[in-house]
């Protein structure tokens, strides 16, 4: 690709004015989320804070979308922007725009988006604002939003709104809002969240109509350009300080029905020019769409890819439309992880094949170089996520339906660091919020009895992947169904450049004399009897890096606090500790380089497979 001359190289950029403008737009951003998390009525928003929000431009480019989900709109802001634009070419003030449609460039069915024109005084498009939500609800014919073992859109049974215009002249059109209410389970609910959807969208377009009128629509279209170019400038340079190359990883997501016996294999081809300054990420060469919820909306692949190259290239280039010229990324129609067609099912694009994406595509650039890259996070979604639903008999059965976020996937270790203890999937970035156990007993009738980390479940590295958590809950007074899409049993996280894989994650059900019952379904939708709890072991993060050239004194530190056992230590880090409990660094020394002539004399150079 050759090199584009911006134009901050034809005309030095005002840095303070940048700066300020950047500092403007970001503070919608954030009014909107503030919106969203304080008047969200269901607790998968105002406590998991599972939302993001948006700016993109008149002609579909995204200016910011601070703090938010990266798989939510990193890709596919611009494509649901767009199709709001081909079905509604007339755009008047006080519109606004339901989306949820994976064909038309949303990430699922069970993300509710809401899009807003800003439309000036003079009747002209300037920029449209977006607020999305994952529901408690969806309307699905099993109540859960993550449908694994849906054969397509029909037996997942969502409601689909392809840009469907909610309201006009800042009225609600009641046609589209009883369709949902008539769907949707605990329909008061997701009537709230749908408010705060809109009030969030509508406080964004506010914001931006008072900044047009305060600096002019000019200056705004000017700022956004300079900053296209300026991000597009930083992408550049942290390129050019990658190493040139190109690698293949593959990852494999656990089988679910209608996928081969064992699972889903996906690959991604990496080519990092460093010259030019370019990253292409190719994913042509995978499996057409299978009869399962796993298949990739096309914002969900494409960002799914990008997240992988944003967690190499760090928090100094803004991820925008300016940034993302630098980085191509080749789907194709009809592919598991590229386009889907029309009745295939997405139900679940936003996690657990897109986390394979990603971590595919961090281990290929892990395998390009020693500095980037980062090993696999843990998979996606764990009963500690599960939609729960049933009947409450404190509330006159009343009926309850939502998510519960206690707990996920450990985070990857990095070339840097340690994996992010409170990751749970890779396209959330790290973003929810881990649910209080007293609010969600408050709110559900549930009893969570336990909550903690597992110790040796991380991927042992230089740098170790998080551990995985052990959560049990169960109803109280009454049944409660549970719904799930947990991978990572059978193919648990990888490491990079040498680091070990992490544990799998595991679940069982606990029965009222006391016993254990494995829950070996990927895909499981069960319930739970009064009485009865399902004791969920989420996955931990891969490892970075030879364990073997971890810090002695983080190991030491590791055991003291319970995150790996002495016998690990000893056995995998190469770590001996005297009779009093503290390091040996002497034997340590000696003991690794016993390991590490054994390791040369194998031939193995302490590298995983990638």
């Amino acid at each position: 690709m050759p090199a584009r001359v911006s134009r901050e190289q034809q005309h030095v950029i005002d840095g303070v004015r940048l700066a300020i403008f950047n500092k403007r737009f970001e503070s919608v951003v954030r009014k909107m989320a503030n919106t969203l998390l304080r008047t969200g009525r269901s607790g998968v928003l105002n406590m998991a804070r599972d939302f993001s929000c948006c700016i993109v431009t008149a002609d579909h480019e995204l200016v910011t979308a601070a703090e938010c989900y990266p798989i939510h709109v990193l890709r596919g802001a611009d494509l649901m922007s767009r199709a709001v634009q081909e079905f509604h070419p007339t755009l008047k003030r006080g519109d606004a725009f339901l989306h949820n449609s994976p064909y038309h460039g949303n990430s699922h069915a069970a993300d509710h988006a809401i899009l807003v024109p800003v439309i000036d005084d003079t009747g002209r498009h300037r920029f449209t604002v977006i607020a999305k939500a994952h529901q408690a609800d969806c309307g699905n014919s099993l109540p859960t939003t993550y449908m694994g073992a849906a054969r397509d859109v029909y037996q997942e049974g969502a409601l689909i709104f392809p840009a469907v215009k909610i309201q006009e002249g800042y009225r609600d059109i009641h046609d589209v809002i009883r369709m949902c209410e008539m769907r949707i389970r605990v329909p008061e609910q997701w009537r709230g969240d749908y408010l705060a959807t809109l009030g969030a969208a509508r406080v964004g377009e506010r914001a931006m109509m008072e900044m047009g009128a305060e600096l002019g629509w000019d200056a705004l279209a000017e700022y956004t350009e300079e900053l296209f170019d300026y991000s597009e400038t930083l992408m550049v340079q942290a390129i050019r300080g990658m190493p040139s190359g190109i690698a293949t990883a593959f990852a494999t997501h656990d089988p679910v029905p209608g996928t081969p016996p064992e699972g889903i294999t996906i690959q991604a081809t990496v080519t990092v020019d460093s010259s030019e300054a370019h990253i292409t990420i190719d994913m042509c060469d995978n499996p057409d769409c299978y009869p399962c919820g796993l298949n990739l909306s096309q914002a969900c692949a494409l960002t799914a890819a990008m997240v992988g190259v944003f967690n190499t290239v760090g928090n100094v280039v803004p991820p925008n439309a300016g940034s993302f010229r630098r980085v191509e990324i080749l789907i194709r129609e009809g592919c598991v992880v590229g386009i889907p067609r029309h009745p295939t099912s997405c139900s679940v694009a936003t996690t657990n094949l897109g986390d394979r994406v990603t971590c595919a595509v961090q281990r290929a650039l892990a395998e390009i170089g020693g500095g980037i890259g980062m090993a696999d996070g843990g998979a996606a979604i764990p009963a500690a996520g599960a939609v729960i639903s049933g009947r409450d008999p404190r509330f006159g059965d009343a009926p309850f339906c939502n998510e519960v976020i206690l707990g996920g996937g450990g985070g990857p270790g990095t070339p840097v660091s340690d994996g992010w203890l409170t990751m749970l999937t890779m396209g959330n970035a790290g973003m929810p919020f881990l649910d209080s156990i007293e609010v969600d007993e408050i709110h559900h009738p549930i009893r969570i009895t336990e909550r903690r980390l597992i110790t040796d479940s991380e991927g042992a590295g230089k740098y170790r992947g998080a551990p995985g958590f052990q959560i049990e809950f169960g109803p109280v007074r009454c049944d409660m169904e549970i719904g799930y899409v947990s991978d990572g049993t059978l193919n648990p996280a990888k490491g990079a450049r040498g680091g070990h894989s992490a544990a799998p994650a595991r679940h069982w059900v606990r029965t009222r004399d006391g016993s254990l019952q494995d829950v070996p379904d990927i895909s499981a939708q069960y319930v739970l009897a009064d009485g009865e709890s399902v004791i969920s072991c989420t996955a931990g993060g891969g490892g970075y890096g030879d364990p073997r050239d971890r810090h002695p004194a983080l190991v030491d530190r590791d055991v003291r606090e319970g995150w790996i056992s002495c016998e690990k230590a000893e056995q995998v880090y190469t770590v001996t500790f005297r009779s009093d409990g503290s390091v040996d660094f002497d034997g340590t020394s000696r003991l690794r380089g016993q390991a590490g002539n054994l390791a040369r004399k194998e031939g193995d150079g302490g590298q995983n497979q990638i």
